[in-house]
């Protein structure tokens, strides 16, 4: 973000945002709580400029200016210096980033468990398929109704390599050539926007050996993003099925997406589903 370019009323409110923000996270540390000597003489419970400013490892100017929201030069080892210092979380520290003028970097891959609530609204969207991928695309929470309808078992783990391997789904699929080079496209996007993650090759490589119709398209270099959109598939029981489909991020889960997907209106999907749900609705024991 080019601070620069910004209007003079917008440069004074990020200037006042970035001062409150800074004070607000020094005000509620102490100095115990970052291992300094409480001293005599203090007006105030919380950290000081200079100290912050020694614990980051750079100058007290610089750390005054930074707070005060002057047009000085920032570099990520020194924010994230300061973001240590003064433990922001996550959230926090993007927001600073964006104070500061510069673009967060990404967020590490997140290795937590789906919470139970988010678990519970994948359940709750039945009959309506609903699921949760990871950074690589892996399957980390399907609803019964997408297992139904896309074919999904408990062999499936990676929704790209679903794509290219599972042949229920590929056969259900409408248009297979035209979902392929666009799924492909959105995996590369994925990986530009995370350099340092070898992962994203491995996948890559395995699925070129795996699937010749991955390689050819990956050889395309095509690139895409879809945050919604339309997929029809031909189920062998319940026929012609046809979803409006929204990716949604997930803030705490760095990486993650949910992907809701609802019959389309003006169609008999969303009756054909739910009869399909309750003839596969699992015997009880």
């Amino acid at each position: 973000m080019d601070i620069s370019r910004l209007s003079a009323e917008a440069r004074q409110q990020r200037s006042a945002e970035i001062r409150e923000f800074l004070r607000s996270r020094r005000s509620r540390l102490t100095p115990e709580d970052v291992g300094m000597p409480t001293g005599g003489g203090r007006r105030t419970s919380g950290l000081r400029r200079e100290e912050v400013a020694v614990l980051a490892g750079v100058g007290v100017s610089w750390y005054t200016w930074l707070e005060q929201g002057r047009e000085i030069n920032v570099s990520a080892d020194v924010l994230d210096a300061v973001a240590s210092v003064l433990r922001l979380d996550a959230a926090e520290r993007e927001h600073l980033y964006l104070l500061a003028g510069l673009n967060p970097p990404p967020l590490p891959p997140s290795n937590r468990q789906v919470p139970d609530g988010l678990q519970r609204v994948i359940d709750g969207w039945l009959p309506r398929p609903a699921y949760v991928i990871d950074r690589h695309w892996n399957l980390v929470a399907v609803n019964r109704a997408a297992r139904v309808v896309f074919g999904y078992d408990h062999g499936d783990h990676n929704c790209l390599v679903s794509f290219f391997t599972n042949t229920h789904y590929r056969n259900a699929l409408c248009r297979w050539e035209d979902a392929a080079r666009a799924i492909v496209g959105q995996f590369r996007a994925d990986a530009a926007r995370y350099p340092d993650d070898p992962e994203f090759g491995r996948l890559a490589a395995d699925m070129c050996l795996a699937s010749p119709a991955f390689a050819n398209i990956w050889a395309e270099h095509r690139v895409g993003s879809a945050a919604q959109g339309l997929k029809i598939l031909h189920h062998p029981e319940a026929g012609e099925l046809v979803f409006e489909y929204t990716t949604l991020p997930l803030s705490d889960l760095p990486g993650h997406r949910l992907l809701l997907y609802t019959p389309a209106s003006g169609d008999d999907t969303g009756s054909r589903l739910a009869a399909l749900l309750e003839m596969s609705e699992p015997l009880a024991g």
